[in-house]
């Protein structure tokens, strides 16, 4: 069974109340019960740490429903080159989930980069034209990427 969104405060007391699960703090996750690793290679990318409680959380989800894919890792804007230094974790992966806000031009990027099936989860963060996150929807529907 999985809760998400849940703050520390009310985990402490489903916990107390529901002996058990486990809470990760930073996915805001409550987990009874996680299924079996299934042998499913999942990546979790982020664009930067603004996005990093969704990432968490897609992470986490992930790994209570038996995807192995180990923490989200989180890229800051403008470094390619980080990204292209894990090209190989991506590429080993049977879906890449991507999360970003902003323009949303992660999961085009990563979509060129690897030959597998790339979740686009766009988020409300950002300043500017982001529009509480349809800027974000919006490029990643009309992406042309591979994936």
């Amino acid at each position: 069974m999985l809760v998400t969104r849940v703050e520390p405060a009310v985990a402490h007391e489903v916990l107390v109340d529901r002996p058990g699960g486990t809470y990760d703090a930073e996915a805001r996750l409550l987990v009874w019960r996680p299924a079996a690793p299934r042998g499913f290679a999942l990546a979790v990318v982020s664009a930067g740490t603004s996005d990093g409680p969704v990432a968490a959380e897609a992470a986490a989800v992930a790994g209570a429903l038996g995807a192995h894919g180990g923490p989200a890792r989180r890229r800051r804007r403008g470094r390619a080159a980080r990204l292209l230094a894990e090209r190989p974790r991506l590429a080993a992966a049977d879906v890449v989930v991507c999360i970003a806000g902003m323009e949303g031009a992660l999961p085009s990027v990563v979509g060129g980069l690897v030959g597998c099936p790339v979740i686009a989860v766009p988020t409300s963060v950002g300043y500017g034209a982001s529009l509480a996150g349809v800027t974000p929807l919006l490029a990643m529907l009309s992406s042309c990427a591979a994936g």
